[in-house]
């Protein structure tokens, strides 16, 4: 499968740029809508819980660390979620290409996490102009933002993956993961610390990969703090079981998902 995209790496780059032209193709401000819509809702976020509700991040005296520790959140859920929730229905949305071209099926997952990587890293640098307002401008540890993302979106790429594949078959899954996923996005720490959750809950926040890799972003845009190695172990494993168990059952399901759709 992986010799196959590579003979398709041209396809799969010309599909990413297509892919993001066409999304807002009759849009005045294009790309910018790509930014815009995560930006809005973490400021939505940050003005009802900090401004309305009087929310503050314990020990701090910055009085915009938590609009700095909510966008840093949020920019890594909405990697996450994104890659995750165009996974499970792209091979729906293009049925009508796999029945007609002959290509490898797993570029379509494949463009969805390079396209989500492209709107991702334009979020960052948005966000990095809303610090720089702010009178906020991140250290050396901003360079460990790569390895965030790159074990976030792996770990939404299996994980989208295999629930794509298995939508095809039954699509009660796409339903379901909505719903996990709305879950999921509050039983990790984005929108509030770490340091409030309830001792008999925190178990779930220690089998939750998703909590490391997001506060890998808090702890290095608000904090400039570099993340525990150790800590990080958890979450690649996962993000590496996610991926090759998504393998093998795409490619199982490979000869019999074109007749399923």
């Amino acid at each position: 499968m992986l010799t196959s995209l590579w003979r398709y790496r041209y396809f799969v780059a010309s599909s990413i740029r297509s892919d993001l032209k066409g999304r807002f193709a009759r849009s005045k401000l294009g790309a910018l809508w790509f930014v815009l819509h995560p930006l809005a809702q973490a400021l939505i976020f940050a003005v009802v819980l900090s401004e309305v509700l009087g929310a503050r991040l314990p020990n701090t005296d910055n009085e915009s660390a938590y609009a700095i520790y909510l966008l840093s959140g949020m920019a890594a859920w909405s990697l996450f979620a994104e890659i995750l929730n165009r996974s499970i229905t792209i091979f729906l949305e293009q049925a009508g290409a796999m029945k007609k071209i002959a290509f490898p099926r797993l570029c379509l997952p494949v463009i969805v996490w390079g396209s989500a990587l492209v709107n991702h890293v334009l979020l960052i640098a948005a966000i990095l102009v809303v610090f720089a307002f702010l009178g906020h401008f991140p250290g050396p540890a901003v360079l460990v933002l790569p390895l965030g993302i790159m074990l976030i979106s792996a770990f939404a790429f299996g994980i989208g993956v295999l629930c794509g594949t298995l939508n095809v078959f039954s699509r009660d899954v796409a339903q379901v993961m909505s719903v996990v996923l709305q879950l999921w996005f509050w039983m990790t720490p984005v929108v509030y610390p770490a340091n409030v959750i309830p001792e008999n809950l925190r178990w779930v926040a220690e089998l939750n990969p998703m909590v490391p890799l997001v506060q890998i972003y808090q702890n290095a845009l608000l904090h400039d703090l570099w993340p525990d190695p150790a800590s990080l172990v958890y979450p690649a494993v996962a993000a590496a079981v996610a991926v090759l168990l998504s393998f093998v059952v795409f490619r199982r399901a490979s000869p019999e998902l074109v007749d399923a759709l």
